[in-house]
């Protein structure tokens, strides 16, 4: 019996070292809104020239996954670990299943293309490594994740998908 209990306690101990041992990523909220996924290297050698630059084509995927309730993303917060935020300053509606993208650059926001622009030819996202956060109006936290170029995207094209 005591031979058991030793195994078992040993082979606990063991499994609780390894799950210490993996990084957390990111922190779960109970929030319908998350974010489903991040171009953080645009395409190309980044130039953040406003006329010739290719910071429209670096973008965060932002998903409502209720199944039953439309969310005003209007004072949701998107910030990087260095502090860079954008604030959704109008109202943008996302259905049930619904997602925007948030890219750089300039353009013209559409509901209808699911797309609202940043109006900032600077690159938000860092290239080797970042964390991005989504924060409610209320400043409460609806979504956040970390990653890294080396441990989150083993193909190398630049995209990360957080929720599927």
């Amino acid at each position: 019996m005591r031979i058991r209990l030793v195994a078992a306690t040993a082979t606990a101990a063991s499994t609780l070292a390894v799950l210490a041992a993996v990084p957390a990523h990111a922190t779960e909220y109970r929030s319908a809104l998350k974010i489903k996924g991040v171009q953080y290297d645009a395409p190309g050698r980044d130039s953040n020239s406003c006329t010739t630059g290719n910071t429209d084509e670096e973008y965060l995927t932002i998903k409502n996954y209720s199944s039953s309730t439309t969310v005003n993303l209007k004072g949701y917060v998107v910030k990087d670990k260095a502090g860079n935020k954008f604030t959704f300053s109008r109202n943008h509606y996302l259905q049930p299943g619904d997602y925007v993208k948030l890219r750089g650059g300039h353009g013209t926001d559409s509901d209808r293309n699911n797309v609202v622009y940043r109006n900032n030819c600077n690159f938000i996202w860092n290239n080797d490594k970042d964390t991005i956060y989504l924060y409610k109006p209320s400043g409460g936290g609806a979504d956040s994740h970390a990653y890294t170029k080396s441990g989150n995207d083993p193909d190398g094209n630049g995209y990360i998908t957080f929720h599927g």
